[in-house]
């Protein structure tokens, strides 16, 4: 039985943080303020803090994060001396209002048949003077009391999830409220070397503010991703359809495409050349791409000639005014082209990408005298 004997009936819910790709906290948070109309309380690397008035399944339809958890506790002050095992058993058992929380999740996740189970997490960055079993073991020991007799402790699937998370000196812990299929989503089934995440696939999109009748265009696809999370948002939105158009040089990705994207919306898809897109001029609203890195290609000089490439034919494609996002490692190999062209890059965030540091930028294409929408 648990040993807390406090109700969470009239309790104001309690904060809850976000799992965040490092570097895109500030798109993270935006979603949690404008499409929740949560309020963020803090961010560092990786982590979003922010509280809600209520705690709904509206919370589990976020697209950037990682993972979203009820807080149970947080610190910034961490030693990194094993006097902090002793602070993680004394905070975990001390501090939180464990039935409030237990109470919270079982809305969100009602417990199926059988006997319940839980998993206790930890994870460690940086160096300590501990390792991060022992972390775990103080955890383990801190909840002693608070997970009910019966319960079933299991390493993979559990119902009930308690993590840890150490990040130098930054410690939080909480319940999990969400599953694997916010960080994996449950449309990719399929893949290709160096498929993009889709959570910042879906930072990308949000970046790009796909609105009512506009045509959106990858035009380096891969598995799918971009394209993927481009109809999640367009599926949302009111008003006129969105066109979604994407194609690969690589047969084998339009094809994976094809298979991850059956159930998600419909896609005009394409085998092409991506510095020779059959596309009219000026006929699409907004590009978003993940062009080769370098070590994705046999040479890193090979990079600029086919930025400068893409540069001109996304200048072509593109309509007067209109935004491309494109997340690349060798961001000024992409700068110097687009420059060229009079783009203005509005918005840079550097991000990890398959262990290499890498800049996700917004572009606006200058409007044009003359040019104007059909």
């Amino acid at each position: 039985m648990s040993r807390n004997s406090k109700t969470a009936d009239d309790s104001p819910p309690p904060a809850l943080y976000a799992m965040v790709q490092p570097g895109l906290e500030p798109v993270v948070a935006e979603e949690i303020t404008r499409d929740l109309g949560g309020e963020v309380k803090k961010t560092a690397r990786g982590i979003v803090v922010f509280k809600v008035d209520q705690i709904t399944p509206k919370l589990l339809t976020l697209l950037t994060p990682e993972d979203v958890f009820l807080m149970a506790w947080g610190s910034s002050s961490l030693t990194y001396r094993t006097d902090d095992l002793d602070n993680i058993r004394k905070w975990t058992a001390n501090r939180p209002d464990w039935k409030q929380l237990f109470k919270l999740h079982h809305v969100l996740r009602p417990k199926t048949k059988g006997r319940p189970t839980f998993h206790i997490v930890c994870q460690m960055q940086g160096e300590h003077g501990y390792l991060r079993t022992e972390a775990r073991t103080s955890l383990i020991e801190g909840l002693q009391g608070w997970i009910p007799h019966g319960w079933q402790r299991v390493d993979t699937n559990a119902w009930l999830e308690v993590w840890l998370t150490v990040r130098s000196k930054t410690a939080v812990c909480g319940v999990r409220l969400s599953d694997r299929t916010m960080r994996h989503r449950t449309y990719k089934e399929d893949h290709v070397q160096a498929s993009l995440r889709p959570t910042v696939a879906a930072a990308m999109v949000r970046l790009a503010g796909i609105g009512p009748g506009m045509v959106v265009l990858d035009p380096m696809c891969g598995a799918g991703t971009i394209i993927a999370e481009s109809l999640v948002v367009a599926n949302r939105r009111r008003g006129d359809p969105v066109r979604v158009f994407g194609g690969d040089l690589d047969p084998n990705a339009v094809f994976v495409t094809g298979q991850n994207l059956a159930k998600v919306g419909k896609v005009e898809l394409a085998r092409w050349d991506s510095i020779a897109l059959p596309l009219a001029s000026e006929s699409v609203d907004r590009i978003i791409c993940n062009p080769p890195f370098g070590k994705q290609l046999s040479s890193l000089d090979e990079v600029p000639t086919l930025y400068a490439a893409l540069a001109a034919e996304w200048n072509r494609v593109l309509r007067p005014g209109g935004r491309a996002v494109v997340l690349v490692a060798e961001y000024d190999a992409l700068r110097v082209p687009l420059k060229a062209h009079g783009w203005k890059a509005t918005r840079l965030l550097k991000v990890k990408i398959l262990g290499q540091t890498a800049v996700m930028s917004v572009w606006q294409k200058p409007e044009s005298a003359g040019s104007m929408r059909p």
